[in-house]
């Protein structure tokens, strides 16, 4: 291959490093567009009894402000899921309830910030207050409702309004009791994983006007398009023909733009105005009042004979939807999804309640639920290990998948990733504990874990290939590259099928208007899902360039042999420009447009192996990793370096998950770090050494062998982490994260 599997430069490397204006604010051109605020709840819960507006509307420069009295009262789900989504239906545009500290009381309009927050101050709101419940545990059967309404659900998901559950899920795979019964050890534990926030650099917004035609235009950053566009029309009681979406370049998501936070107020403004408006959430918004990762508490129990044989496992969770259901059926049910294949010889149950409670709505988040299975699942086989005075390699290698053309997984092999870790990391000499100074010790860890590629049976994306008048192509998707390189990785399969510099092609995401259609960004389906899609119309287009170059020069296609850049036609060489020209002119007639659409039955999974080592300061508990290793088999990497710093991305993220990262909220429910300053992510320094390698295996149903890498990255730097902290100073911490304050009084036995 000549561009495929190798570390080709970004597409829209100059235009990021050098700031060329391309996102969200920068494409606000209007002089005149209208700046929205949002006044938002004190309360964690309450009714709203009276708002006054007077005198707030008698500030000049003050469009409108609009009330719970002024929105429709159609619910919706903001989840950014293909339809029927199956997240409940639960939220307004604006509430008489208010169900978190920060949930949207009034949308003010102004001319600008300043006069908008003025009027913000001015308005008065009589509430309820209401007893809220804060602590998810104590949600389930609580005299308190959160939502009291009727709700409306796509799919039977569990959910009982009147316990506060806003979904449940169950899974098993038979044998589980027998197995415990047949078990020489059973070791019980409870882990307990904490909320998260996306820390994107691009905080969320949005920007609404109606173009020359009339029709609503919204632009967003925002990872789901085409889902952002169902949502308005649903929301605003509009038909979805009058509204069109459009993505620029995104700052970073993470998931966490797989909701549509804020798109509604823009474009509720500009309907009601018919003025341009915008919305900016500054950072302490984006801290409070948006979506984290779902908080869980899992129950594991696992049965095993003296030599390390699995006989089963049982999990139980309980995770905090907070205010609203979104993606609450879907990201619990990956605890199981992406545990359960890895070890599938093992009987494996898993029942889950995901509930309400008054703290700001959880959503999606990259990994996406396989992150916590991941970490109680990783850790009690850890624990488990310990116990029978086993490796943690050991007991992997006899209990984990191995591929095969009948299971789930046929391609790639855990194993192997394993055995790479081994040599690359040192293994044999890093896991043994060592004081490398006084009170310092050294030790590692490790864990291993899958994801998968796109949604099976779900998930479907569309590619369209022009042939321009000079011979270049347009590539033209509805992806969302927030990032991670997608664009790039596209363009590489285009030109490596087309067999053209990637020069040759430009690459155009994502309008709902011009663009096909695709879900979004989300479930790592970009290369796996729309790089099907895009070696499919990129082969279309060879075969209609051999059929539209058979016409015109009136031979048999099997006379044309193509090179790319140039066809040879019987002894004559022609140029792609040359015929691109003379195919759109007069003589052949014919703009060779080309389409391909692809869905997969399977969503094969990438796994990684990953060694953790740490260094723990026992005089005060701090922990510091000094070294992570991930071995990636992601199939064939489409872009080396691209997966890479993917990799790396990820691996940051999960050492902050591990060690540094948690939202805290005061007793009525107000979010204490909301900012960066207060919310600690981990910088350069915390992530002392990273590396990345690859265990290369082929995914036959993947564009080019290739299977995906953006999730999976994020899931073994916790349960890695807690089980290298744990040999170095016997403190097992199953409370996310591992602050130094757990680690110290574990030392002290306090």
């Amino acid at each position: 291959m000549k561009v495929v599997n190798r570390s080709m430069k970004k597409v829209d490397s100059i235009g990021v490093v050098t700031g060329n204006p391309a996102y969200t604010d920068d494409l606000v051109l209007n002089n005149n567009v209208l700046t929205i605020k949002l006044l938002r709840s004190p309360h964690a819960f309450a009714k709203i009894k009276a708002i006054d507006t007077s005198i707030a509307l008698k500030v000049p420069g003050v469009e409108a402000i609009f009330t719970h009295n002024d929105t429709p009262k159609t619910r919706f789900t903001l989840a950014g899921q293909s339809f029927p989504e199956p997240s409940p239906y639960d939220r307004r545009i604006l509430d008489e309830y208010v169900r978190y500290v920060g949930d949207p009381v009034a949308i003010i309009a102004a001319e600008d910030e300043r006069t908008a927050n003025k009027a913000m101050n001015l308005i008065k709101v009589q509430y309820e207050i209401l007893e809220p419940i804060l602590d998810f545990e104590k949600s389930i059967d609580s005299h308190i409702i959160i939502h009291p309404e009727e709700v409306h659900t796509n799919f039977e998901i569990g959910y009982e309004r009147e316990r506060n559950i806003a979904s449940k899920a169950y899974a098993e795979k038979p044998g589980v009791d027998e197995g415990f019964a047949n078990s020489d050890i059973i070791l019980e534990r409870t882990y307990y994983t904490q909320p998260q926030i996306h820390a994107m650099m691009e905080t969320y917004r949005s920007y609404s006007y109606f173009d020359v035609n009339g029709r609503l235009t919204t632009i967003s950053s925002t990872q789901i398009p085409f889902h952002v566009r169902r949502h308005l029309a649903r929301a605003l009681e509009i038909p979805s023909s009058k509204i069109r979406v459009i993505k620029p370049r995104i700052g970073g998501g993470f998931g966490g733009k797989q909701t549509a936070i804020c798109e509604i107020y823009s474009a509720f403004v500009t309907l009601k105005t018919g003025k341009p408006s915008k919305i900016i959430y500054n950072r302490k918004e984006t801290h409070t009042c948006t979506t984290t990762r779902h908080a869980m508490k899992l129950d594991v129990k696992i049965g095993s004979d003296m030599n390390g044989n699995i006989k089963a496992i049982d999990i139980n969770v309980l995770s905090n939807a907070g205010a609203y259901g979104e993606h609450a059926p879907t990201v619990t049910s990956l605890v199981s999804y992406k545990t359960f294949p890895l070890y599938d010889t093992v009987p494996m149950r898993f029942n889950a309640n995901i509930v309400y409670s008054n703290t700001m709505n959880a959503g999606a988040f990259r990994g996406y639920g396989a992150t916590q299975g991941t970490f109680a699942v990783e850790s009690i086989i850890n624990e488990l290990a310990h116990h029978l005075n086993l490796d943690p390699t050991e007991i992997r290698m006899k209990n984990l998948v191995e591929p095969n053309d009948n299971n789930y997984i046929t391609s790639g092999n855990i194993k192997k990733c394993i055995e790479i870790g081994k040599e690359k990391f040192n293994w044999a000499e890093r896991s043994i504990p060592r004081e490398v100074t006084p009170n310092k010790i050294r030790a590692a860890g490790m864990a291993v874990t899958m994801q998968g590629s796109g949604i099976a049976g779900i998930d479907t994306a569309a590619a369209t290939i022009k042939l321009g008048d000079r011979g270049d192509f347009n590539l033209i998707v509805g992806v969302t590259d927030m990032g991670q390189g997608c664009d790039t990785v596209l363009v590489q399969m285009a030109a490596e099928v087309l067999e053209v510099p990637m020069d040759r092609i430009s690459i155009y995401s994502a309008d709902t208007d011009l663009s096909p259609y695709d879900p979004g960004a989300y479930a790592s389906s970009g290369t796996y899902v729309t790089g099907n899609a895009v070696v499919i119309a990129a082969n279309n287009m060879r075969e209609e360039i051999l059929k539209g170059a058979s016409k015109m020069f009136n031979v048999e296609i099997d006379d044309i042999d193509y090179f790319g850049t140039e066809l040879k036609i019987a002894d004559k060489i022609i140029s792609l420009q040359e015929f691109a020209q003379r195919s759109i002119s007069f003589e052949g007639m014919n703009q060779i447009t080309t389409t391909g659409t692809w869905g997969g039955k399977s969503s094969p999974p990438p796994f990684i192996a990953g060694f953790a080592e740490v260094e723990v300061d026992t005089l005060t508990g701090e922990v510091e990793v000094t070294d992570y290793l991930s071995v990636v088999d992601c199939g064939t990497p489409i872009n080396p370096n691209l997966v890479r710093v993917q990799v790396e991305g990820g691996t940051a993220q999960g050492i902050g998950l591990a060690l540094f990262e948690d939202i805290k909220y005061d007793k009525k429910g107000r979010v204490m770090t909301d900012t960066l300053m207060q919310y600690k992510i981990p910088s350069r320094l915390d992530c002392k050494n990273i590396r990345v390698e690859f265990s290369n295996s082929y995914e036959k149903t993947g564009p080019f062998g290739a299977k995906s890498v953006g999730e999976v990255v994020v899931n073994t730097p916790a349960p890695a982490i807690v089980d290298a902290v744990y040999r170095a100073t016997k403190v097992r911490v199953r409370n996310l994260p591992i602050t130094s304050e757990k680690v110290l009084i574990g030392l002290l036995n306090i």
